[in-house]
């Protein structure tokens, strides 16, 4: 990952000294994500710059990039992994002056304007300036892998960074730059890119194939093992990283990165000691034969941690900041040892519901449609997790499960294969575990293959969240959340553990403008706001996280007919007898009792 900063159209020139300073100082706080090298451009009042993380072609790669005669340029935070193919595409047109795969972005400008960032197969946000015309434009990848902000300047001026943090003192107003678009100066806005069919959450009827999915998967794999520098992989020993890993190093012999660091695989796994990640990804290391490594956090390491977290990661979500916290820490031991990059499962439980509150979707049209609320907000949770956390230390985080070309795969067969099913011995992600359940060469275990599902924050050791909790409740006073809602009345803190990340935030980040890039509504495990209508005590939850639904069975087993099922609060089943017709609501750390179905809401 790179750091990318552009301002265009400065409306006084005359002050460009000054406005170049400013400039260098703003990209300086992007340094993090590009400790390597940094570059910057200026024609008349626009300025185009970015700090590198070299990791293809370190070596020729540094920015800004330009065409032959140096009136176009461009900065990129990205991997393109068809880049070798656009290249031979352009023999004899275009002269390459790099091994970046971010260069040809250029000549496919050149050749087709505007119109050919959906020929583009990777990750990325980039700004391109042409000075023929006096135009420029700026484009993110289709879900939103690589962050990018826009502003503007109160001289009218436009500006684009990687993190908010760029740019949030000069702009008097700025946003998300949403996923899957671009911004053109000569249209004066943006438009939609990125159009493949589930965007309009329409049910898709293709039937279930194991062997496409499973093809699709690999190949996102395999097309992200494109390095020039040392990298491993994350591995929890849930069954997403445990996939990743395991299509790794069975393709890596294949690949040029083989030629370069031998066919050796590693391994990185964070965790409380004796947390549930700690002991099933040391097993599948061992049976892949990775190179493993283990790290160990306290409750209190964390807790130490929180306010640079909040600051790399530019968001008072609470699931985000739990389960980057221990992310943030693991990317720091990782850059110790050498390793520039590494693969990671993000985006799985999104596309085929792998959350367990999946199982309560009451019919396969909401299922569906959940998922593509999911997948459509994952640059404002995953995403900027996964990217920002590990970019605080200069590593690189790539996510095959968000390769386009899988996201159809995934998103358009027919949602009914992926439903829990207990009659079929189908639990949740049942379509990924059936398409790589090999008996002959197999990729992993079949208790492994078949775990169920944990969050993040939850598998690298119960007591961290317990321990967050204790911590903020001592923080913050009863007095103070009874006056949340004046102090903060957009998004206000539902509880103490909300409202301690917020008074950070604020301080680091007191701009209407960056509140306002944070997502808010209730949540249950993880859920969208839209999915809480599923379950009509879900709404009594006051904790936008949730922990988890206690497992498959639990989840959906109806008690003598009434169709209410079982949802645990922290670490055990929810109790109660099967007899009832309600549902009872816990938020404590305790379950549920009495004659009803109970439901625990996650905390």
């Amino acid at each position: 990952m790179c750091g990318i900063f552009a301002v265009l159209g400065c409306a006084d020139c005359s002050q460009s000294q000054a406005q170049r300073a400013r400039v260098l100082a703003c990209s300086r706080r992007l340094r993090h994500r590009g400790p390597d090298w940094s570059g910057v451009y200026q024609h008349e009042g626009n300025f185009l710059a970015q700090q590198r993380l070299a990791v293809v072609s370190p070596l020729s790669g540094d920015q800004p990039l330009f065409n032959e005669d140096r009136t176009v340029v461009v900065v990129a935070n990205g991997e393109i992994y068809n880049h070798k193919k656009i290249r031979k595409q352009f023999t004899g047109k275009h002269t390459f002056t790099t091994g970046s795969d971010c260069e040809v972005i250029i000549p496919l400008y050149e050749e087709y304007g505007e119109n050919f960032v959906d020929m583009l197969d990777g990750v990325f946000a980039f700004v391109l300036y042409d000075t023929r015309n006096r135009t420029y434009m700026a484009a993110r990848d289709a879900i939103g892998v690589n962050p990018l902000y826009i502003g503007w300047g109160g001289d009218g001026s436009v500006w684009f960074a990687s993190e908010m943090k760029a740019l949030n003192e000069d702009c008097v107003r700025f946003e998300l730059f949403p996923p899957g678009h671009l911004y053109s100066s000569a249209a004066a806005g943006f438009r939609r890119w990125y159009n493949p069919a589930w965007f309009l959450e329409q049910v898709p009827s293709t039937p279930y194939d194991p062997l496409v999915l499973r093809a699709a998967f690999e190949k996102a794999v395999v097309k992200r093992l494109m390095t020039d520098v040392p990298f491993g992989v994350l591995l929890s020993g849930g069954l997403d990283s445990s996939l990743v890993a395991s299509v790794t190093k069975r393709h890596l012999v294949e690949t040029e990165a083989a030629k370069k660091f031998g066919t050796e695989l590693h391994s990185f796994v964070v965790g409380l000691e004796g947390s549930p990640d700690l002991k099933a990804a040391r097993e599948v290391a061992d049976y892949l034969g990775t190179i493993h490594h283990e790290f160990h956090f306290t409750v209190q390491d964390g807790i130490d941690a929180i306010e640079e977290v909040i600051y790399h990661d530019e968001t008072y979500d609470v699931t985000t900041i739990r389960a980057s916290t221990p992310m943030f820490l693991m990317a720091r031991k990782i850059k110790s040892l050498g390793v520039k990059m590494v693969l990671s499962g993000e985006g799985s439980d999104e596309l085929l519901g792998g959350y367990l509150y999946f199982h309560f979707a009451p019919n396969k049209e909401e299922f569906h449609k959940e998922t593509c609320r999911k997948v459509k907000a994952l640059h404002q949770y995953d995403c900027l997790r996964a990217n920002k956390a590990t970019s605080a230390w200069g590593l690189e985080v790539r996510v095959p499960f968000l390769d386009k070309e899988f996201i159809d795969v995934a998103m358009g067969m027919d949602p009914e294969w992926k439903m829990y099913d207990k009659s079929l011995g189908r639990i949740e992600k049942w379509v990924m575990r059936k398409a790589f359940d090999d008996e002959e060469h197999p990729y992993l275990p079949k208790h492994i293959l078949y775990r169920q599902k944990e969050q993040f924050s939850d598998g690298v050791g119960y007591s961290w969240i317990d321990g967050l909790k204790a911590f903020t409740e001592q923080q913050v006073t009863d007095e103070m959340m009874n006056n949340a809602a004046k102090l903060y009345p957009y998004n206000t803190p539902v509880n103490k553990e909300a409202y301690y990340y917020r008074m950070i935030f604020e301080r680091l980040f007191p701009q209407d403008s960056a509140r306002e890039t944070v997502p808010w509504g209730p949540s249950i495990a993880c859920s969208t706001p839209a999915a809480i209508e599923w379950v009509e005590q879900w709404k009594a939850s006051n904790d936008p996280s949730g922990r988890f639904i206690s497992s498959h069975d639990a989840a959906t087993d109806h008690a003598n007919g009434n169709g209410v099922a079982a949802v645990a609060n922290g670490h055990g089943p929810a109790n109660g007898a099967v007899n009832g017709g309600e549902v009872a609501v816990a938020n404590g750390h305790g379950a549920a009792n009495g004659n009803e179905v109970a439901v625990a809401i996650a905390v």
